[in-house]
């Protein structure tokens, strides 16, 4: 557990059980809520939220370390155009039993939710109220070779306007975006460790993302989108 605030509220409540995770919205990771608020990008077609200090420097470097250590990372390959490829990052699934999800011609089946995820998935449901995400995406790019190209969350388990909530962690990383048709709509963020960015109304209709290779960078970076299968 690397929440002060977790093992404060455990200590004195006695809780012992992950579903009171929920409750525990008090000093979320050892910070006051108010001092984190979203930067509000407005696009045509879709919204993008921001967070930059959504999680503290030493507690994402202790999430980095675990998760590193502890997830199921898969090194999955995808065809194309007859040949057969590694995919450019590790990946792993996780979530609730029976929401699998698939995209690029992969399968995914979900491992059971750790401790560090869950925690994670609280305190952004804190944020944005609205949502109970029953999935989460992991992403382990190893270096700046590793990438992901032009996509959209758009399969159609995720449903119509699906939000996505995206917790960066490790080395800082491009994160660009552009409108399918209209050429001129586009946004470049910087992610730096600690970071959330969520994904909003319907923007992966009508937008493309990627993670560029950035060769100068050497340190590893984790991605977590969480999100909520409708299957």
């Amino acid at each position: 557990m690397y929440l002060f605030a977790f093992l404060l509220v455990c200590k004195i409540y006695q809780i012992a059980s992950l579903k009171n995770l929920k409750y525990l919205t008090m000093d979320l990771f050892n910070q006051k809520p108010k001092e984190r608020t979203f930067q509000k990008f407005i696009l045509e077609d879709g919204e993008i939220w921001f967070m930059p200090n959504f999680m503290p420097l030493s507690i994402a470097e202790k999430y980095l370390k675990k998760l590193l250590e502890t997830i199921n990372w898969k090194q999955e390959q995808i065809k194309m155009y007859g040949k057969v490829y590694d995919v450019p990052r590790k990946t792993a699934w996780y979530g609730y039993e029976g929401f699998s999800y698939q995209y690029s011609g992969i399968l995914c089946d979900p491992d059971p939710w750790t401790v560090e995820l869950l925690e994670i998935k609280k305190v952004i449901e804190y944020f944005i109220p609205t949502e109970n995400f029953n999935s989460v995406l992991l992403n382990h790019y190893r270096d700046g070779n590793d990438k992901v190209g032009w996509h959209a969350d758009d399969e159609a388990g995720l449903g119509i306007n699906p939000t996505i909530a995206s917790v960066s962690l490790g080395a800082t990383r491009r994160f660009d975006l552009k409108h399918k048709t209209k050429l001129n709509q586009k946004l470049q963020l910087e992610l730096p460790t600690g970071s959330l960015v969520i994904m909003i109304g319907a923007l992966q209709h009508h937008w493309v993302h990627q993670i560029p290779v950035q060769r100068k960078i050497h340190h590893p970076r984790i991605n977590l989108t969480f999100r909520t299968i409708k299957n």
